[in-house]
């Protein structure tokens, strides 16, 4: 009989930062308290020479030093590699850099990890990789099998711990969703529970030799995937008995505003909810431009205090009808915005849009419906700097105009039209209260959204307007769409992190973000970026490193060029074969570096090309894809 799993966080309507345990790495403390609070959370990045190349790569660690990594990470795919971190380390050192720790990012070859202890303050090994199997074949194990298969690991892996501890450094484990081992995928699936699993095993043998000093990171480039394995790690964590820190980050993130609003979706969803002691945005493109992007995302919650619960005057927060480890989407009645465009059920996400942000512009279609409401728009100017809008009058008759309504939760509420998108305004010490005044009171024929939110934040306030129309519902009443709107939030990560957190919790039948700078697109990359609503081809791309078989910018930008019009479909781009076929699961085709000018070819896990020169392997993708019946004509 399995013992139920504690929560995740105390409360999911209420900000508390998890207190992790403290581990050092060199010089720089990840997690745990300083001076009586929460550590702040530590960026890095990673080098993307080749590291034999000690004096570029030495070059490039003074570059990312400079521009604010906190620690920096280097491949050591082998032995030869990591016997390069020796001298690396030095000349770091010697040029003043003494303090910035580096760590060894290691997947095959123990051997490399046992060299790279001597020399760096920090290892990071991929469970799926280090000691296991990962050949993608269904094979049936018995429960002596499968132990016998994790001493095995304890064999190889042991090693590598017992030299940490006595040296004083630390690890990671960081356990890749498109790297399962084969035991771990038939036991529990590839899933974040398997992705769990892989990771505790690992702790585990760790603890069986009294060491402690262990970074854990659950990847995808899925952040669905993603955000539900780090709750779930979290929770099992505390069934443990132990809070160890947590590295954040969406791997394979891609490039451009797409690669940082999905990192921004999955790291801001588990920053927003106190989780995260250390974050690399991983963008395919130069490591020193993932930097401003990690510290701005880290920024936002920089000054963020535990707040309580704001419901006891209410008789206790209602119950929320979402399970945080794997995604449903939230139930709501289908309604008419403006008379003629259906929300919620299990339709997809609408777009709405102010006036002048309609489309259709670039790659994205048109919003579905305008909103526009001078009263709004006066509120917005008031509190935002260049927030006006000029006339509120839709300039284009052949957009649905949405009636939007501005009311205080808790307080009697005006003339209520049908197909009206009603804003509350959240304010006063008993939040819980004024929204059970105003929703019981709520007619059919309404989408239900948010314009303030007080001291509960966005994100706890839109989880507890959910919460307390299903309880509405199950008393009987309309359980109404909700919008998901955002007037007042300008910056576009922050946009994402709390938008794509509630999208990825199933919360969300529209979008409404009328103060960013393109209201539209932003909303169609959100929603394409967590897997709501796509309209445009899908890439998961990794970061460069120095394991790549090509230059992943170029190449990237080169099947971009040709494929972006390909709505739904997904490709990875894949400058190695470290993580190349498990995350062909995430992908429709896969374009992985197989060894020096040459690329295989993968139809989601299959390989159907071996061993193409590069010179020819755009072609033959575009070939794949006709061949799979995928293809269009740009335009068509």
């Amino acid at each position: 009989m399995s013992v139920p799993l504690p929560p995740y966080i105390p409360s999911r309507f209420a900000y508390q930062r998890r207190l992790s345990r403290a581990v050092r790495c060199g010089s720089v403390q990840i997690g745990g308290l300083i001076g009586g609070r929460p550590a702040p959370v530590i960026i890095q990045t990673m080098c993307t020479t080749k590291t034999p190349d000690i004096a570029a790569t030495v070059a490039q660690c003074i570059v990312l030093a400079e521009a604010g990594s906190e620690i920096i990470r280097i491949t050591a795919p082998g032995v030869k590699d990591a016997l390069a971190l020796g001298a690396i380390r030095r000349e770091f050192s010697a040029a003043g850099f003494s303090q910035i720790p580096l760590c060894a990012d290691i997947h095959f070859m123990p051997a490399a990890a046992m060299e790279a202890i001597e020399h760096v303050e920090k290892v990071r090994v991929n469970p799926g990789n280090f000691a296991d199997k990962k050949a993608f074949k269904i094979i049936e194990y018995s429960d002596a099998q499968y132990a016998e298969e994790v001493e095995h690991v304890a064999e190889r892996f042991t090693p590598l711990v017992t030299r940490a501890k006595t040296l004083g450094r630390c690890l990671r484990i960081g356990t890749n969703h498109g790297s399962l081992s084969d035991r771990i995928m038939n036991r529990w699936g590839d899933s974040p529970r398997g992705m769990v699993e892989s990771a505790m095993e690992f702790v585990r043998i760790a603890e069986a030799v009294g060491f402690y000093d262990l970074v854990i990171s659950m990847k995808s480039s899925n952040p669905k995937v993603m955000v539900e394995a780090y709750r779930l790690l979290v929770a099992h964590l505390a069934a443990h008995g132990q809070a160890y820190p947590l590295h954040l980050g969406v791997t394979e993130a891609g490039d451009g505003e797409d690669g940082r609003i999905k990192s921004a979706a999955g790291i801001g969803a588990l920053l927003e909810d106190g989780l995260g002691d250390t974050v690399r945005v991983s963008l395919t493109e130069p490591p020193e431009f993932e930097l401003p992007v990690a510290r701005a995302l880290v920024a936002r919650y920089a000054g963020w205090r535990n707040t309580g619960t704001p419901t006891q005057a209410s008789n206790g927060a209602p119950r929320e009808a979402i399970d945080p480890y794997s995604f449903q989407r939230r139930a709501a009645e289908i309604t008419r915005l403006g008379a003629d465009i259906p929300v919620g059920g299990t339709l997809i996400p609408r777009v709405l849009a102010p006036t002048g942000a309609l489309g259709p512009l670039g790659k994205e279609p048109a919003a579905d419906a305008v909103v526009a409401d001078g009263t709004l728009w006066r509120l917005m100017a008031a509190s935002i700097p260049g927030a006006e809008r000029g006339n509120p009058t839709p300039s284009a008759a052949t957009h649905t105009q949405v009636p939007l309504l501005l009311s205080k939760a808790g307080e009697p509420l005006g003339p209520i039209a049908a197909g009206a998108l009603l804003l509350l305004r959240l304010e006063g010490a008993d939040p819980t209260a004024a929204l059970r005044t105003t929703i019981a009171e709520l007619p059919d024929g309404l989408v239900v959204g948010l314009a303030e939110c007080g001291l509960m934040g966005e994100t706890r306030a839109y989880r507890l307007l959910a919460a307390v129309i299903e309880e509405r519902f199950a008393a009987g009443g309309p359980r109404h769409a909700i919008a998901i709107a955002l007037p007042f939030q300008r910056d576009e990560l922050s946009i994402a992190a709390i938008a794509g957190g509630l999208l990825i919790d199933g919360i969300g039948d529209a979008l409404y973000l009328p103060a960013a700078a393109d209201p539209r697109r932003l909303a169609f990359t959100l929603l394409q970026a967590v897997k709501a609503r796509i309209t445009r081809a899908d890439y998961v791309a990794c970061p460069s490193c120095g394991r790549t078989q090509f230059d992943l910018m170029e190449v990237t930008a080169h099947i971009k060029d040709v494929t972006n019009h390909l709505d739904g479909v997904t490709i990875a781009i894949m400058g190695c074969i470290v993580n190349g076929p498990g995350e062909m699961a995430d992908a429709d085709f896969g374009y992985v570096g197989s060894g020096p000018g040459k690329i295989d070819l993968y139809r989601r896990k299959e390989k159907v090309r071996n061993g193409i020169p590069q010179a020819g392997a755009r072609d033959e993708l575009l070939r794949l894809i006709k061949d799979s019946g995928l293809w269009k004509e740009p335009g068509a």
